[in-house]
């Protein structure tokens, strides 16, 4: 299915609480620089003035040193004529040269002296007496202010800590609205979708027969498969709210905060109904109760308690359809899913060749294409690819495009980004020496020569051994035909190929490397499921000792072994005799084809990689007959 999702270009245009802290003590932090600069300003400066009596002024008067007095009020400023200052005060009733003269100065020498009066009437005046008390009071409001308006923010904050977070996309938001001609795929999963569609758009027409939509569908399916991009296509078909969070966002340290958000949720669909409420990753909250894990009343379980509530609760409303997707299904609890509540589930497959196709055309739209595009092709070679890694390989084609400054995707870059996906970029800075690269071609030309031989391994289709991704080389193989089901020859067959570059190792140079370290894994993991999950052992039988995802302890994926010490001991005994038989065959193989290996491996260390055509061609002059192409050929790696 494609995977192409639309972003809300709607910002959220808050600033988190942090940011806007930081602002409001920057700005608090300039005002008080504002008012101490203006208060340095008006304050007066300089040196101490030293006080006098009026005794002594009169003294000075009549020595003749005076040269001014200021008079403000009582407030006497002298200036002597060496520009020196004096302060000092008189009676208030009395004018100075009163007061000068009843301290014996004649007339004469008050004449010399230059008196001002100034008037200490208006604002300046009582501006400057009373700036220096103002001036702290002012202060400590301000800052009381300040914090008062970080206080109110934070319990605002608290009062909306309980509230639901979903992201709303409204059906009149042309830009963002996906149908189903944006899903290209699950033919299957839309029809059995339509249903809901039909339903939000004309609910009178099934509640006039009695029936009743389900109030739940759960979407499962792998990563990348297009779980919400198919929910959006509903809202969008329906022309209704869409409310789209995580399961985890429900979920905080606080015990009740998730049930609350949960009520909030589902209180906002209702004044918006119909509406589709979609929770993705809703087993980060379904999971199974009672499992011991963080006590019975723990924060995860009260919003698991508050879902199942609202979707089966005393007011059942008919015009909300929740929507949930989920990758592990098996961990869900089951009162999660039983009728009444998540009682529809649409399983959504990886998508096959002709599915490919489809969702290769629909990334192709804003593409431009050489005239030597097929997407067939491409969806011929990429089975096992999701929507999600379809989308990958579409961009990294024009990537690759870009990079060489062409205007134009062609079939050489799509072919390209095929492997880049899988197994990631070409390292070409990772130099082998002489004995690493030829160890290297012996490995890889191990794998292809079994592939080759065998009858129930798929063709190969590539060598190489320029390193890729964690890889030191790789074999590509193309099956004869895509398929769903796999016997148990081919996986023994696979398990010898994957020993192939072992084998290879051991018989050239006669000592083994960590380049088959993968190769082990992977062999003997697969050993592992054809004796205790698929039933192909002839020693245990068709008994499955584990579950798909390992070790299950009462069907719910807990890592504990069900099964006795000497059922453990007979596993073991089986997967060794898988590996051991698949060794000889891959050694039987090799030993009798050692010319064609020794010739594929000198190509590789000459050319370094072999397309099929030249693989093939290298095979034939040994006498192997190359296997006959599918129509229809896909894709397996080992490295």
């Amino acid at each position: 299915m494609d995977l192409k999702i639309k972003k809300n270009p709607k910002k959220n245009n808050k600033k988190p609480m942090r940011s806007r802290i930081g602002t409001q003590i920057v700005n608090a932090l300039f005002v008080f620089a504002m008012i101490v600069a203006l208060y340095s300003i008006v304050s007066p400066t300089g040196k101490e003035v030293k006080e006098v009596s009026i005794s002594e002024l009169a003294r000075s008067v009549s020595a003749g040193e005076v040269k001014k007095v200021e008079v403000a009020g009582e407030k006497l400023t002298i200036t002597l004529k060496d520009d020196t200052l004096e302060k000092s005060k008189k009676e208030t009733e009395s004018s100075l040269s009163d007061t000068l003269a009843n301290y014996g100065v004649k007339p004469e020498a008050i004449s010399v002296v230059d008196i001002s009066i100034k008037n200490e009437n208006g604002f300046g005046y009582w501006f400057l007496n009373i700036l220096p008390f103002a001036l702290p009071v002012l202060m400590i409001v301000f800052i009381v202010w300040m914090l008062t308006r970080q206080v109110k923010g934070a319990g605002m904050q608290a009062f909306t800590f309980g509230q639901s977070k979903a992201r709303i996309t409204s059906p009149d938001d042309k830009n963002n609205r996906v149908t189903f001609k944006d899903v290209a795929g699950a033919k299957e999963a839309k029809e059995e979708l339509k249903e809901i569609v039909d339903f939000l758009r004309n609910p009178k027409k099934f509640l006039d027969i009695g029936a009743q939509i389900p109030k739940g569908v759960l979407l499962t399916g792998a990563p990348g498969t297009g779980k919400t991009l198919l929910a959006r296509a509903v809202a969008g078909e329906a022309g209704v709210p869409f409310f789209h969070l995580s399961g985890s966002e429900f979920v905080e340290m606080f015990v009740g905060v998730g049930a609350s958000r949960v009520r909030d949720l589902f209180q906002m669909a209702k004044r918006a109904a119909p509406a589709i409420v979609f929770i993705d990753e809703i087993d980060a909250v379904g999971r199974v109760r009672g499992t011991g894990v963080g006590g019975g009343n723990d924060e995860r379980e009260q919003t698991l308690n508050q879902i199942l509530v609202e979707m089966d609760g005393f007011e059942p409303n008919e015009k909300v359809i929740v929507m949930a997707a989920t990758n592990r299904s098996d961990v869900l609890d089951p009162a999660l899913l039983r009728p009444g509540r998540f009682d529809r589930r649409v399983l959504l497959d990886l998508p096959d060749r002709a599915d490919r196709e489809e969702i290769l055309l629909i990334h192709a739209r804003t593409k431009p294409f050489a005239e030597d595009v097929n997407l067939k092709v491409i969806a011929e070679r990429t089975p096992g690819f999701s929507g999600a890694d379809l989308y990958s390989l579409m961009n990294e084609a024009a990537i690759l495009a870009a990079r060489e400054d062409r205007k134009k995707v062609a079939q050489f870059d799509l072919i390209r980004s095929i492997e880049k996906v899988m197994i990631g970029p070409e390292r070409k800075s990772h130099l082998l020496t002489k004995k690493e690269k030829e160890i290297t071609a012996y490995h890889e030309a191990g794998h292809a020569l079994v592939a080759s031989v065998l009858p129930n391994a798929d063709p190969v289709h590539k060598v190489s051994i320029v390193a890729r991704g964690r890889a030191g080389g790789y074999t590509l193989k193309i099956p004869l035909e895509e398929r769903k089901l796999q016997s148990k020859k081919e996986f023994l067959d696979d398990i010898a190929m994957s020993l192939g570059g072992y084998v290879a190792e051991e018989m050239v140079f006669g000592d083994i490397t960590t380049g088959p370290s993968n190769d082990l894994q992977v062999a003997t993991a697969l050993a592992r499921a054809m004796v205790t999950r698929w039933g192909m052992s002839d020693v245990i039988g068709p008994v499955a000792l584990e579950s798909d995802g390992g070790r299950t302890m009462f069907g719910r994926g807990v890592d504990d072994q069900q099964y006795s010490e000497a059922m453990s001991a007979k596993v073991d005994s089986e997967v060794k005799k898988i590996m051991d038989d698949a060794f000889a065959k891959a050694r039987t193989v090799l030993t009798e084809k050692r010319p064609a290996l020794n010739a594929i491996a000198q190509k590789l260390i000459e050319v370094e990689t072999l397309e099929q055509k030249e693989y093939e061609d290298v095979i034939k002059m040994h006498g192997i007959s190359p296997k006959q192409k599918a129509d229809a050929p896909a894709l397996d790696i080992v490295g």
